[in-house]
């Protein structure tokens, strides 16, 4: 069977999108052939940075016939619903229809459409055009003379050429003949750019590949990236040195050269004043190069490695002086951002005001950033207000989560009101992803408590399924309080993650509480949380108020306009007065939109629960016995699932789970019909041991499951329900339900209702399958 091989070759593309190209060039050509009525053994994708190539083995040479049999009206039908029918079989005429008969319907009209197989080559020629014209790169440009025509081809970068083989391994190949903007297909492919620029022929993909290798290019982005690791570890190795490993930083580079060539560079030891977070990330950020430390250690050395697309003549000195040249101006900049970063902002009298709200101490460079933040209204986001505010509600949060989570209160205050303070940092400022790591390393350098400074990294973590999650009760309390003020006010300017889309990662921040919760163990009740976050704003104007109220003391101190100054404070105090007392009453309005955001968020936590639990390896229908709309205490939910899960899988659980399904089917379906059941279960009634036994072994079970219950030990509660097994199966067994006497038929659904109300202590058995 014949074999495809496609090439697309152009100016560089950039790393990030060759990938995902790929992928999607092979998605796009398969679905196409597929759809055409072709087949296919196998399809793999290559990307270079100046190359899309696509092989595809073991394609049929033709596709199959087909013959289709459309059904329309009636032979006596109106006259537009014939004329429809014509059009969508593609008749000319009636005549050409055939009628069947059928002895209920009468006679209809039958449209045979034969469609002949058509030639591979002929498909692919139609439907290359498309595919290219339509790409979906994340962005395209046009170029050239045909730019100003309309329609013009967009590509990533100028596309250069087109191989489109097709062929047999043991015969001859051709050239499958298509044409856009002016680029024809064809046989011809070009190597290296600087090494070998010249013409490569080429007929399938071995030989294709061969050619490219004989001219300085590796096709495969996995073989470059293998090159690139190995020789990069050795050269560090024979140094002395050690690769400081990054899987992102390799999978760019491998996709910024054809013909890799590790070398290593080097810069002045004092630039190691500098702390290793800044040193990589300005190497890597800047000059794509990879950092080096003395084996077995943890702090840098001052080599790095570097990866060139070009065999230089002189064995790379020229190259590696290139890069040590930019490398060392970029060090020499995040050293002076180092040090202004430690030094006092050049106008602090404008922020003590923003001082006294937070308690910032103005001698300290981290507390001046915080205080300038705030100072300067710096936008969190248009519809939530500022970063100062922001801090101000997790502050408030905070002290409430503080609580719960058993965590020192004076330190947590300290923590929420440094908490962002790094923003205005010149190092944050230039490598946003050092944003917490950096207010670390400078609240040690003012002698904050390392409590504290630890918080102040580890309140953003964890951002991922695989991020290392705080252990500090400080850092628990602020990445929880930070995590909630998001999801709450996101939600309250009605901002959700939709589908696929999810612009300020909501579903990230919900995964983080829900681990911060179960792994650390920690009991919490969302809602009053959500609650507590809603209310936040009237925290963030009683902060104000009580600032303007220092700000004019400090001017009546001064005996400025006295008489004004104390006219305002007194406004400022009747403010904050009023916004305890809405505080501390309640509107009714708020308090609805309280529940209703707080159950709709709840929600949403649910649904992350599930995914998560379910990662972790329990059944979704388990998950769905236990959730109910207003558990908000999600520890408590994933140990019942725990419990409820060993018991399930149990004998003694399965046989329960059978007996009680029957009984709430029973139940349900008399309750649809609206049979009577009786309040509550009448002794007097029983008619049959099995119903004396059943009772008693329900009263006996459902006080030791609630007891279990009320000490978190779900495992005995599911062993108490376990005893009701026996005496079900008995029951079922003995029992007509549906007795004659209505008294008695009520009483005994009123015993299987005791059934449902027991296990329902633990679960909705109804939910689980099986």
């Amino acid at each position: 069977m014949p074999d495809l091989l496609l090439e697309l070759r152009s100016e560089e593309i950039p790393a990030r999108m060759q990938r995902k190209a790929a992928g999607d060039l092979k998605k796009l050509v398969t679905d196409a052939l597929v759809e055409a009525g072709l087949s296919y053994e196998g399809a793999r994708e290559y990307w270079t940075p100046r190359r899309l190539t696509l092989d595809i083995r073991g394609l049929t040479a033709r596709s199959a016939d087909v013959r289709e049999e459309r059904k329309g009206p009636r032979t006596d039908a109106n006259e537009k619903a014939i004329e429809g029918f014509l059009r969508g079989a593609g008749l000319s005429s009636i005549s050409e229809a055939q009628v069947s008969s059928d002895p209920k319907k009468g006679d209809f009209y039958i449209a045979v459409i034969s469609r002949p197989g058509r030639a591979a080559e002929e498909i692919i020629s139609d439907v290359m055009p498309g595919i290219i014209r339509d790409f979906p790169w994340p962005k395209s440009m046009r170029w050239g003379k045909a730019s100003s025509k309309p329609g013009s081809l967009r590509w990533v970068r100028p596309l250069q050429s087109i191989v489109c083989t097709f062929g047999t391994e043991h015969e001859e190949t051709s050239v499958i003949p298509f044409e856009i903007d002016g680029i024809v297909a064809s046989n011809v492919t070009y190597g290296h750019r600087f090494h070998a620029p010249g013409v490569i022929t080429v007929k399938r993909f071995d030989d294709y590949a061969a050619g490219l290798e004989k001219a300085k290019v590796i096709l495969d982005a996995e073989r470059r990236k293998n090159i690139i690791l190995h020789d990069a570890r050795d050269i560090a190795f024979a140094g002395g040195l050690e690769l400081v490993e990054d899987d992102a930083l390799l999978e760019e580079v491998s996709g910024l050269v054809e013909w890799p060539q590790v070398l290593m560079g080097s810069f002045e030891q004092d630039y190691l004043s500098i702390p290793s977070e800044i040193i990589r990330l300005t190497i890597k950020t800047n000059q794509k190069c990879f950092v080096t430390r003395k084996q077995g250690e943890e702090t840098l050395s001052n080599k790095f490695i570097l990866v060139s697309n070009v065999e230089a003549t002189d064995g790379g000195k020229e190259i590696i002086h290139g890069n040590g040249k930019v490398v060392r101006a970029r060090l020499s900049d995040a050293l002076h951002f180092w040090k202004r970063d430690q030094g006092n902002l050049p106008d602090l009298e404008t922020l003590e005001a923003s001082a006294k709200k937070f308690e910032l101490d103005l001698r300290k460079p981290l507390d001046q950033r915080m205080a300038k933040l705030d100072a300067l209204h710096v936008t969190f986001h248009a519809k939530i207000g500022t970063q100062g505010e922001r801090v101000t509600r997790i502050r408030t949060l905070a002290g409430e989560i503080s609580k719960i989570v058993n965590a020192d209160p004076l330190k947590v205050s300290r923590a929420a009101a440094l908490a962002k303070a790094d923003l205005r940092t010149e190092i944050v400022g230039e490598f946003p992803e050092l944003q917490g790591a950096m207010g670390k390393k400078y609240a040690l350098l003012q002698g904050e408590d390392e409590t504290v400074a630890a918080a102040l990294e580890d309140h953003y973590k964890p951002q991922g399924p695989t991020d290392r999650v705080p252990t500090d009760h400080v850092a628990i309390t602020i990445a929880l309080a930070d995590k909630i003020d998001t999801l709450v006010w996101f939600w309250r300017i009605n901002e959700k993650p939709t589908g696929s889309k999810d612009p300020f990662a909501l579903r990230r921040a919900a995964l983080g509480s829900i681990r911060l919760l179960l792994e650390r163990g920690i009991r919490a009740s969302l809602i009053p949380l959500f609650r507590s976050a809603f209310r936040s704003e009237w925290a963030v104007a009683i902060a104000s108020h009580e600032a303007s109220i220092r700000l004019f003391e400090l001017k009546i101190q001064q005996d400025n306009e006295r008489l004004d100054h104390e006219r305002l404070v007194h406004e400022q105090r009747e403010a904050i007065k009023y916004c305890k007392n809405y505080l501390a009453d309640g509107h009714p309005k708020t308090i609805e939109e309280e529940h209703e955001l707080a159950i709709n968020l709840l929600s949403f936590f649910h649904d992350r629960l599930k995914v998560y639990l379910r990662d972790q390896g329990a059944r979704y229908d388990l998950i769905d016995a236990v959730v109910t709309s207003e558990a908000d205490d999600l520890l408590m939910i994933a140990r019942r699932v725990e419990a409820l899960t060993a018991f399930i899988t149990s004998e003694d659980g399965k046989n329960l789970l059978v007996g009680t399904k029957r009984a709430t089917q029973i139940l349900a379906a008399e309750e649809k019909k609206g049979t009577v059941i009786a309040d509550g279960v009448s002794q007097k009634l029983f008619r049959l041991n099995a119903e004396t036994e059943l009772f008693a072994a329900i009263t006996k079970a459902s006080a030791e499951a609630s007891a279990a219950i009320a000490r978190e030990d779900f495992r005995s509660a599911m062993e108490a329900l376990s005893k009701l097994r026996a005496p079900v199966d008995r029951f079922f067994d003995d029992v007509l339900v549906n007795d004659e006497d209505a008294a008695i038929r009520a009483n005994r659904l009123a015993l299987l209702r005791l059934i449902r109300e027991a296990t329902g202590t633990v679960a909705d058995f109804s939910k689980i399958a099986g």
